[in-house]
């Protein structure tokens, strides 16, 4: 047996933002511009009475429905957010209560973009401690709340959003083959948000510099991308005994379009069907990758026997991604 996939689901907020509506909201940012740098068309934003717990807990009742369980048959639930409802508690634990998944332990991780695949790996590790258990990998990020609209290069990209997967006991041959997980704290400073923990409190004057606003160095985030994916990628595909061009599915982390290209071409995925929902919904941080999945799953794309590559990236800096066979048992 190994771990797989047994269900997935993800849910997205109705309010829709097109290019045309952040022409409007974010100073110098025209929807031809949004448009031609990043290919997204359009995000969600969540409604004024949703917190990241209430999407989470959406996609995890898809997921649930999908898998054919109920919350009560859970073990563990690990939720990655970097924009969870409260500093404590932890998100899951809301989200537990939410679904009335009373029998699962709870966890949050935040690994920001690179959370859902580090958590599937985690579910990984918990099933081989204790075989039969089943895990929900939930991902939600609400980035609305702390975006700053007089910085276009950021402010354009980032949506509302939360996908999710149950992971338990697959027959071999399908099921996770490998993944791997890079952590490059050195590069920390790319992606962040500065204030409101315990190294710079919430203040008055955080509060009047913008300190709790989202922030990113896109031309640093796009040179780490493409000097460390790529041979992530490659390591993982010959541990796994497979190569690139082998790969029938790319689910990657839905950053940019234009970037997206690249990374293909440089990764030599050329062949392979890159998923994509950006278009969509923007990047919605670590749920980019399970709204992806499961977007395709439910769209049929996935054949028995396919091999589908999860790849996410971004703060941290951070780098996880795993190869799993796809089938009908998973």
């Amino acid at each position: 047996m190994s771990a797989g996939i047994l269900g997935t689901g993800s849910y997205l907020p109705k309010q829709e933002i097109t290019n045309s509506d952040i022409e409007n909201l974010v100073e110098g940012a025209t929807a031809e511009w949004v448009g031609r740098k990043t290919e997204i068309r359009a995000r969600r934003y969540a409604a004024a009475d949703e917190a990241t717990s209430d999407l989470a807990a959406k996609a995890a009742e898809a997921a649930l429905d999908d898998a054919g369980l109920v919350a009560a048959e859970i073990d563990y639930l690990i939720v990655s957010t970097s924009t969870g409802d409260h500093p404590q508690p932890p998100t899951s634990n809301l989200v537990q209560n939410l679904l009335g998944a009373t029998n699962a332990a709870c966890l949050d991780i935040n690994v920001v973009c690179s959370g859902f695949v580090y958590g599937l790996e985690l579910a990984r590790g918990l099933l081989a401690l204790r075989p039969g258990v089943r895990v929900l990998v939930v991902a939600a990020d609400l980035y609305s709340r702390i975006l700053d609209f007089g910085d276009r290069r950021t402010a354009v990209l980032l949506g509302d959003g939360a996908g999710a997967a149950v992971v338990g006991e697959v027959a071999a041959p399908y099921g996770v083959l490998a993944t791997e997980l890079v952590g490059r704290g050195d590069a920390h400073r790319l992606i962040r948000v500065d204030a409101g923990g315990s190294r710079v409190p919430a203040t008055h004057e955080t509060i009047d510099e913008g300190g709790h606003f989202f922030r990113m160095d896109g031309r640093g985030v796009s040179e780490f991308v493409m000097e460390n994916v790529p041979g992530v990628l490659a390591r993982l595909a010959e541990r796994a005994g497979h190569t690139l061009g082998e790969i029938g599915h790319f689910v990657p982390h839905q950053a940019n379009g234009v970037l997206l290209r690249t990374l293909v071409e440089r990764c030599g995925l050329g062949t392979a069907r890159t998923h994509r929902t950006l278009e969509r919904y923007g990047n919605v941080g670590s749920a980019s990758v399970p709204v992806a999945l499961d977007d395709a799953r439910r769209a049929g794309a996935f054949a028995d026997g396919d091999l589908v590559l999860l790849a996410g990236f971004g703060g941290g800096m951070s780098v996880g991604a795993t190869l799993l066979r796809w089938g009908v048992a998973a």
